[in-house]
Parts: C-alpha cells; sequence; structure tokens
C-alpha cells in the first residue's frame, strides 16, 4: 500500500513541476523554476521507490495517464486553456485505460 501512495505523491510532484515550467517562462523566474528542479527530483525519487513492488509498466502507465488528465485540468483552471470535446474523448480513453489497467489486468502487482 505504501508504493501505491508513494506513486500518488510522485505524480502530484510531477504535475506540479510541470505546471510550474509555464510560469518559469523559460527559467528566467527564479522561484517557479526552483519548483520545477525540485518537483521533478521529487518526483523520480517517489517513482523509483515504487518500482521496487509496482511493475515499471504499469507504474509508467498509471504516471502519465493521470499525469495527462491532471495537467490538462491544472492547465484548464489555472491557465485558462480550453480542452474541446475530442480532448476530453481522448482523456477518458485514456482514465478507462488506466482504470481497466488497474481493476483487470493480472499484471499488475497487488
Amino acid at each position: 500500500m505504501k508504493n501505491w501512495l508513494f506513486l500518488l505523491a510522485a505524480i502530484a510532484f510531477e504535475v506540479v513541476a510541470t505546471s510550474s515550467l509555464k510560469s518559469s517562462e523559460g527559467f528566467t523566474k527564479v522561484v517557479p523554476s526552483i519548483v520545477v528542479v525540485i518537483g521533478y527530483c521529487a518526483a523520480f525519487y517517489l517513482l523509483s521507490l515504487t518500482l521496487k513492488s509496482i511493475p515499471v509498466g504499469v507504474a509508467y502507465a498509471l504516471w502519465s495517464g493521470l499525469g495527462i488528465v491532471s495537467i490538462s485540468l491544472v492547465a484548464w483552471l489555472f491557465y485558462g486553456q480550453k480542452i474541446d470535446v475530442w480532448g476530453m474523448v481522448g482523456m477518458g480513453l485514456i482514465m478507462s485505460g488506466v482504470i481497466v489497467l488497474n481493476l483487470l489486468s493480472k499484471t499488475n502487482a497487488h
């Protein structure tokens, strides 16, 4: 269970870091740039801890799927970026894949 929490924390740090990339304005603003570096370091460290018990393919599928959807929501909420219907359909398919992988696949180590 602890490794799943590490994975969720890794995703959260990655989302914060990626979201801060826009605010860093090409690493010309110090505080957002520091958030990017610390966020990615924390994210990759936590991801490495999850790989002790979660298969790398499963961890990365969750990381990327939940990360894409989360980043899109952050961009919509904080940066006013619009998501069209096809974008929502695509993200729905990504989330469906994550759900199938976790609930139905025997690949996952529970």
